[in-house]
């Protein structure tokens, strides 16, 4: 096997996107790479994976060039960067997040908040048309191919 997924929608940028980095594991440990985690200990740390599962995720995701390895300084462990890639992915983990403090909470229920450098929550992400202004599912449509 190359590590090159069979295409779920050759056509589709959101279907192939998901066959690269659309399960669960693979979107939490780029969240956590966003976050600092270097080290296979801190993804395993922070999302409570089996090693096996987290092996296999890392290796893929560096197959898939979104996270990149190297040997760490001391020369005894691999440690993980982001790739320019996977930094492409924080609007993506910005939108799933925005997602579910509006859905997957209840009111008033506490979870963590995205801050910016100055401590201000990041604002709504809201996509816009060339002109600037706001677009949604009802004033937009797909160009197939």
């Amino acid at each position: 096997m190359d590590g090159t997924p069979a295409w779920t929608d050759p056509s589709c940028p959101v279907a192939r996107t998901l066959d690269l980095v659309g399960d669960r594991w693979s979107l939490l440990i780029v969240r956590d790479a966003m976050d600092g985690a270097r080290a296979f200990t801190d993804f395993q740390q922070r999302t409570g994976i089996a090693r096996n599962i987290l092996t296999d995720r890392l290796r893929r995701l560096v197959e898939r060039g979104v996270l990149d390895r190297q040997t760490a300084e001391s020369g005894k462990r691999q440690v993980y960067s982001l790739t320019s890639a996977g930094r492409d992915l924080f609007t993506v983990v910005v939108a799933l997040r925005q997602w579910g403090e509006r859905h997957a909470f209840s009111p008033g229920e506490d979870h963590s908040v995205l801050v910016d450098d100055a401590g201000q929550p990041i604002p709504l992400l809201a996509p816009v048309a060339a002109n600037g202004e706001a677009v949604d599912v009802e004033t937009t449509s797909v160009r197939k191919s």
